[in-house]
Protein backbone atom coordinates (compact mmCIF):
# COMPACT_ATOMS: atom_id res chain seq x y z
CA UNK A 1 0.00 0.00 0.00
CA UNK A 2 1.55 3.74 -1.18
CA UNK A 3 2.28 5.54 2.37
CA UNK A 4 -0.41 8.25 2.32
CA UNK A 5 -3.25 5.48 1.42
CA UNK A 6 -5.13 3.81 3.56
CA UNK A 7 -7.92 0.47 3.82
CA UNK A 8 -11.66 1.54 4.08
CA UNK A 9 -15.28 0.16 3.50
CA UNK A 10 -17.17 2.63 1.69
CA UNK A 11 -20.57 2.40 -0.32
CA UNK A 12 -21.24 4.27 -3.59
CA UNK A 13 -25.48 4.44 -3.70
CA UNK A 14 -28.09 4.67 -1.51
CA UNK A 15 -29.09 0.89 -0.51
CA UNK A 16 -27.60 -2.67 -1.43
CA UNK A 17 -26.80 -3.61 2.62
CA UNK A 18 -23.74 -5.93 3.16
CA UNK A 19 -23.38 -6.19 -0.64
CA UNK A 20 -23.21 -2.36 -1.18
CA UNK A 21 -20.16 -2.22 0.87
CA UNK A 22 -16.59 -2.05 -1.11
CA UNK A 23 -13.30 -2.36 0.36
CA UNK A 24 -11.00 0.40 -1.47
CA UNK A 25 -8.04 2.27 -0.51
CA UNK A 26 -8.24 5.82 -0.29
CA UNK A 27 -5.66 8.73 0.61
CA UNK A 28 -5.31 9.30 4.21
CA UNK A 29 -7.21 12.51 5.20
CA UNK A 30 -5.71 15.86 6.58
CA UNK A 31 -7.27 17.34 9.33
CA UNK A 32 -8.13 21.14 8.45
CA UNK A 33 -8.31 23.79 11.45
CA UNK A 34 -10.26 22.62 15.12
CA UNK A 35 -9.72 18.78 13.96
CA UNK A 36 -7.57 16.25 14.79
CA UNK A 37 -6.24 12.87 12.51
CA UNK A 38 -7.08 9.54 14.36
CA UNK A 39 -4.98 6.37 13.62
CA UNK A 40 -8.67 4.22 14.44
CA UNK A 41 -7.43 1.02 16.96
CA UNK A 42 -11.50 0.68 17.07
CA UNK A 43 -14.92 1.95 15.56
CA UNK A 44 -18.97 1.26 16.70
CA UNK A 45 -21.69 0.54 14.39
CA UNK A 46 -24.86 1.91 15.40
CA UNK A 47 -28.09 1.02 13.71
CA UNK A 48 -28.11 4.91 12.26
CA UNK A 49 -25.19 3.86 10.00
CA UNK A 50 -26.70 1.27 8.05
CA UNK A 51 -30.50 3.08 8.15
CA UNK A 52 -28.30 6.26 6.60
CA UNK A 53 -27.34 3.80 3.77
CA UNK A 54 -30.98 2.35 3.32
CA UNK A 55 -32.07 6.68 2.67
CA UNK A 56 -33.53 7.50 6.17
CA UNK A 57 -31.53 10.92 6.07
CA UNK A 58 -31.96 11.29 2.11
CA UNK A 59 -30.52 13.99 0.75
CA UNK A 60 -29.10 15.38 3.15
CA UNK A 61 -26.89 12.33 4.09
CA UNK A 62 -24.26 11.13 3.36
CA UNK A 63 -23.29 14.74 2.18
CA UNK A 64 -21.55 12.95 -0.39
CA UNK A 65 -21.26 9.46 -2.37
CA UNK A 66 -18.77 7.42 -1.84
CA UNK A 67 -19.34 7.55 1.59
CA UNK A 68 -17.32 5.69 4.30
CA UNK A 69 -19.80 5.29 7.05
CA UNK A 70 -19.53 5.37 10.90
CA UNK A 71 -18.95 7.90 13.59
CA UNK A 72 -17.70 6.18 16.86
CA UNK A 73 -14.10 5.85 17.37
CA UNK A 74 -11.02 5.49 19.65
CA UNK A 75 -7.27 5.87 18.53
CA UNK A 76 -4.47 7.95 18.57
CA UNK A 77 -4.38 11.44 17.64
CA UNK A 78 -0.90 11.35 15.01
CA UNK A 79 -1.30 14.71 13.85
CA UNK A 80 -3.43 18.08 14.63
CA UNK A 81 -4.69 20.91 12.35
CA UNK A 82 -4.45 24.65 13.42
CA UNK A 83 -6.02 25.71 16.08
CA UNK A 84 -5.92 22.67 18.17
CA UNK A 85 -5.17 23.50 21.51
CA UNK A 86 -6.34 20.36 23.91
CA UNK A 87 -4.88 17.58 22.30
CA UNK A 88 -1.24 16.59 20.92
CA UNK A 89 0.19 13.97 18.27
CA UNK A 90 0.32 10.80 20.69
CA UNK A 91 -3.33 11.46 23.00
CA UNK A 92 -5.70 8.34 22.97
CA UNK A 93 -8.96 9.71 22.33
CA UNK A 94 -12.36 8.85 22.06
CA UNK A 95 -15.00 10.96 19.28
CA UNK A 96 -17.94 11.24 17.10
CA UNK A 97 -17.05 11.78 13.34
CA UNK A 98 -19.43 14.40 12.10
CA UNK A 99 -20.29 13.01 8.50
CA UNK A 100 -18.65 9.22 8.93
CA UNK A 101 -15.72 7.75 8.22
CA UNK A 102 -15.23 5.44 11.19
CA UNK A 103 -14.45 2.19 8.72
CA UNK A 104 -11.66 2.79 7.97
CA UNK A 105 -7.31 3.06 9.13
CA UNK A 106 -7.52 6.90 9.59
CA UNK A 107 -10.30 9.36 10.93
CA UNK A 108 -10.92 12.80 10.62
CA UNK A 109 -12.87 14.14 13.75
CA UNK A 110 -13.30 17.82 14.91
CA UNK A 111 -11.73 18.77 18.44
CA UNK A 112 -14.96 19.46 19.58
CA UNK A 113 -16.37 15.77 19.28
CA UNK A 114 -13.16 14.05 20.60
CA UNK A 115 -12.42 13.83 24.27
CA UNK A 116 -9.38 12.11 26.25
CA UNK A 117 -9.63 8.75 26.78
CA UNK A 118 -7.69 7.40 29.94
CA UNK A 119 -5.28 4.08 30.08
CA UNK A 120 -8.60 2.25 32.38
CA UNK A 121 -10.50 2.28 29.28
CA UNK A 122 -9.65 0.02 26.28
CA UNK A 123 -10.25 1.61 22.68
CA UNK A 124 -12.88 -1.15 22.43
CA UNK A 125 -14.64 -0.07 25.62
CA UNK A 126 -13.87 3.74 24.12
CA UNK A 127 -16.22 3.06 20.38
CA UNK A 128 -18.45 1.19 21.93
CA UNK A 129 -19.37 4.44 23.98
CA UNK A 130 -20.71 7.73 21.84
CA UNK A 131 -23.70 7.14 20.29
CA UNK A 132 -25.19 4.53 22.24
CA UNK A 133 -23.93 5.85 25.75
CA UNK A 134 -25.14 9.34 24.58
CA UNK A 135 -28.98 8.37 23.41
CA UNK A 136 -29.13 6.77 27.11
CA UNK A 137 -27.58 9.29 28.68
CA UNK A 138 -29.59 12.70 26.94
CA UNK A 139 -32.70 10.39 26.86
CA UNK A 140 -32.27 10.14 31.00
CA UNK A 141 -31.23 13.59 32.08
CA UNK A 142 -32.16 15.43 29.47
CA UNK A 143 -35.67 14.30 28.62
CA UNK A 144 -36.63 12.30 31.61
CA UNK A 145 -34.67 14.92 34.03
CA UNK A 146 -33.25 11.85 36.25
CA UNK A 147 -30.10 12.93 38.26
CA UNK A 148 -27.52 10.15 37.74
CA UNK A 149 -25.25 11.28 40.81
CA UNK A 150 -28.80 9.46 42.67
CA UNK A 151 -29.55 12.39 44.58
CA UNK A 152 -33.39 13.29 42.15
CA UNK A 153 -36.58 11.73 43.93
CA UNK A 154 -36.61 7.38 43.24
CA UNK A 155 -38.76 7.00 39.78
CA UNK A 156 -39.77 3.67 38.34
CA UNK A 157 -38.27 3.05 35.20
CA UNK A 158 -38.66 0.72 32.04
CA UNK A 159 -36.22 -0.04 30.00
CA UNK A 160 -37.57 -1.80 26.11
CA UNK A 161 -34.64 -3.97 24.66
CA UNK A 162 -32.75 -3.65 27.46
CA UNK A 163 -29.60 -5.89 25.99
CA UNK A 164 -29.24 -3.95 23.13
CA UNK A 165 -26.65 -0.92 22.44
CA UNK A 166 -28.57 1.68 24.36
CA UNK A 167 -30.40 -0.28 26.34
CA UNK A 168 -27.64 -1.52 28.64
CA UNK A 169 -26.84 1.93 29.05
CA UNK A 170 -29.85 2.96 30.01
CA UNK A 171 -30.35 -0.02 32.65
CA UNK A 172 -27.08 1.34 34.51
CA UNK A 173 -27.14 5.10 34.00
CA UNK A 174 -30.82 4.86 35.52
CA UNK A 175 -29.84 2.73 38.76
CA UNK A 176 -27.24 5.37 38.90
CA UNK A 177 -30.43 7.83 39.48
CA UNK A 178 -31.42 5.74 42.38
CA UNK A 179 -34.13 4.71 39.68
CA UNK A 180 -36.23 1.11 40.27
CA UNK A 181 -35.73 -0.10 36.98
CA UNK A 182 -37.75 -3.20 34.76
CA UNK A 183 -36.60 -4.25 31.57
CA UNK A 184 -37.50 -6.33 28.57
CA UNK A 185 -35.22 -8.58 26.22
CA UNK A 186 -34.87 -11.91 24.92
CA UNK A 187 -34.84 -14.81 27.29
CA UNK A 188 -31.12 -15.63 26.53
CA UNK A 189 -30.03 -11.71 27.64
CA UNK A 190 -32.28 -11.66 31.26
CA UNK A 191 -29.38 -13.04 33.34
CA UNK A 192 -27.21 -10.01 32.11
CA UNK A 193 -29.87 -7.64 31.89
CA UNK A 194 -30.37 -8.67 35.77
CA UNK A 195 -26.24 -8.67 36.09
CA UNK A 196 -26.55 -4.34 34.90
CA UNK A 197 -28.66 -3.49 37.87
CA UNK A 198 -32.21 -4.11 36.55
CA UNK A 199 -34.82 -4.98 39.50
CA UNK A 200 -37.15 -6.79 37.39
CA UNK A 201 -36.88 -8.27 33.87
CA UNK A 202 -39.17 -9.40 31.47
CA UNK A 203 -39.17 -12.00 28.19
CA UNK A 204 -40.07 -9.76 25.66
CA UNK A 205 -42.22 -12.41 23.90
CA UNK A 206 -44.15 -13.78 26.56
CA UNK A 207 -47.88 -12.38 27.33
CA UNK A 208 -46.70 -10.39 30.39
CA UNK A 209 -43.48 -8.78 28.65
CA UNK A 210 -45.62 -8.00 25.49
CA UNK A 211 -48.01 -6.17 27.28
CA UNK A 212 -45.07 -4.13 29.37
CA UNK A 213 -46.80 -5.36 32.79
CA UNK A 214 -44.44 -5.16 35.67
CA UNK A 215 -44.16 -7.99 38.21
CA UNK A 216 -44.90 -5.88 41.09
CA UNK A 217 -47.27 -3.97 39.64
CA UNK A 218 -45.31 -1.21 39.54
CA UNK A 219 -46.53 2.18 37.11
CA UNK A 220 -43.83 3.21 35.00
CA UNK A 221 -42.89 7.39 35.40
CA UNK A 222 -40.59 7.18 32.34
CA UNK A 223 -39.96 4.56 29.38
CA UNK A 224 -36.65 4.27 27.84
CA UNK A 225 -37.69 3.08 24.88
CA UNK A 226 -35.02 1.39 22.64
CA UNK A 227 -37.26 -0.65 20.13
CA UNK A 228 -39.87 -0.38 17.71
CA UNK A 229 -43.57 -1.66 17.13
CA UNK A 230 -44.88 -1.35 20.29
CA UNK A 231 -48.50 0.46 20.20
CA UNK A 232 -48.86 3.80 21.95
CA UNK A 233 -51.57 2.28 23.69
CA UNK A 234 -49.95 -0.83 25.43
CA UNK A 235 -47.40 2.22 27.18
CA UNK A 236 -50.40 4.29 28.25
CA UNK A 237 -51.60 1.57 30.26
CA UNK A 238 -48.66 1.27 32.04
CA UNK A 239 -47.61 4.57 32.55
CA UNK A 240 -48.57 7.08 36.07
CA UNK A 241 -50.58 10.29 35.46
CA UNK A 242 -47.80 12.13 34.37
CA UNK A 243 -45.43 9.32 32.95
CA UNK A 244 -43.61 9.49 29.58
CA UNK A 245 -41.97 7.06 26.92
CA UNK A 246 -38.45 8.72 25.51
CA UNK A 247 -38.37 6.95 22.10
CA UNK A 248 -34.51 6.68 20.76
CA UNK A 249 -35.43 5.14 18.00
CA UNK A 250 -38.24 7.65 16.45
CA UNK A 251 -39.77 6.75 13.19
CA UNK A 252 -42.94 8.46 11.14
CA UNK A 253 -45.50 6.73 13.85
CA UNK A 254 -43.54 8.10 16.52
CA UNK A 255 -44.07 11.50 14.72
CA UNK A 256 -47.31 11.27 14.01
CA UNK A 257 -48.12 10.08 17.39
CA UNK A 258 -46.52 13.25 19.28
CA UNK A 259 -48.36 14.51 16.64
CA UNK A 260 -51.70 13.29 18.23
CA UNK A 261 -50.81 13.49 21.45
CA UNK A 262 -50.43 17.18 21.19
CA UNK A 263 -54.27 17.56 20.30
CA UNK A 264 -55.26 15.49 23.20
CA UNK A 265 -55.43 17.08 26.79
CA UNK A 266 -53.64 13.73 28.08
CA UNK A 267 -50.69 14.42 30.59
CA UNK A 268 -48.69 11.08 29.68
CA UNK A 269 -45.88 12.49 27.10
CA UNK A 270 -44.33 10.69 23.86
CA UNK A 271 -40.76 12.63 23.56
CA UNK A 272 -38.65 11.44 20.22
CA UNK A 273 -34.68 11.84 20.76
CA UNK A 274 -32.28 12.70 18.30
CA UNK A 275 -28.62 12.50 19.86
CA UNK A 276 -26.29 15.04 20.28
CA UNK A 277 -22.78 14.73 20.39
CA UNK A 278 -22.12 16.91 23.28
CA UNK A 279 -18.36 16.59 23.99
CA UNK A 280 -19.34 16.89 28.07
CA UNK A 281 -21.91 14.53 28.24
CA UNK A 282 -19.05 12.22 26.19
CA UNK A 283 -16.44 12.74 28.73
CA UNK A 284 -18.95 12.24 31.57
CA UNK A 285 -19.37 8.51 29.94
CA UNK A 286 -15.92 8.17 29.84
CA UNK A 287 -14.87 8.72 33.64
CA UNK A 288 -17.87 6.73 34.16
CA UNK A 289 -16.20 3.73 32.39
CA UNK A 290 -12.39 5.10 33.93
CA UNK A 291 -14.49 4.74 37.66
CA UNK A 292 -15.93 1.26 36.88
CA UNK A 293 -19.71 2.37 37.26
CA UNK A 294 -20.43 1.59 33.35
CA UNK A 295 -20.01 -1.24 31.90
CA UNK A 296 -19.61 -1.25 27.94
CA UNK A 297 -21.24 -4.55 27.19
CA UNK A 298 -19.39 -5.56 23.63
CA UNK A 299 -21.30 -8.31 21.26
CA UNK A 300 -19.00 -8.87 19.05
CA UNK A 301 -15.50 -7.80 16.98
CA UNK A 302 -14.59 -7.67 13.68
CA UNK A 303 -11.28 -7.03 11.77
CA UNK A 304 -11.96 -4.00 9.05
CA UNK A 305 -11.59 -6.88 6.30
CA UNK A 306 -14.72 -8.71 7.98
CA UNK A 307 -16.74 -5.48 8.41
CA UNK A 308 -19.60 -6.86 6.27
CA UNK A 309 -20.16 -9.38 9.01
CA UNK A 310 -20.30 -6.76 11.52
CA UNK A 311 -22.99 -4.48 9.30
CA UNK A 312 -25.01 -7.62 8.93
CA UNK A 313 -25.08 -8.32 12.59
CA UNK A 314 -26.55 -5.01 12.87
CA UNK A 315 -28.60 -5.06 10.21
CA UNK A 316 -29.97 -8.51 11.63
CA UNK A 317 -30.96 -6.41 14.91
CA UNK A 318 -30.03 -9.12 17.79
CA UNK A 319 -26.86 -7.76 18.98
CA UNK A 320 -26.32 -7.96 22.47
CA UNK A 321 -24.81 -4.82 23.52
CA UNK A 322 -22.27 -3.51 21.10
CA UNK A 323 -21.06 -4.18 17.66
CA UNK A 324 -17.12 -3.36 16.71
CA UNK A 325 -14.83 -3.20 14.30
CA UNK A 326 -11.08 -3.16 14.71
CA UNK A 327 -8.49 -1.74 11.91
Amino acid sequence: MAKNLMRAVQYKKYGGGVDGLKHVEVPIPSPKKGEVLIKIEAAGINPIDWKIQNGIARPFLPSKFPHIPGTDVAGEIVQVGSGVKSFKAGDNVVAVLAVGGALAEFAVAKEISTVPRPPEVSALEGAALPIAGLAAHQSLTLHAGLKLDGTGPQVNVLVTAASGGVGTYAVQLAKLANAHVTATCGARNMDLVRSLGADEVLDYKTPEGKALKSPSGRKYDIVIHCTTNIPWSTFAANLTSKGKVVDTTPGFGTLMSVAAKKITCSKKKLIPVFTDPKKENLDFLVKLVKAGKLKPVIDSKHPLSKAGEAWGKSIDGHATGKILVEP
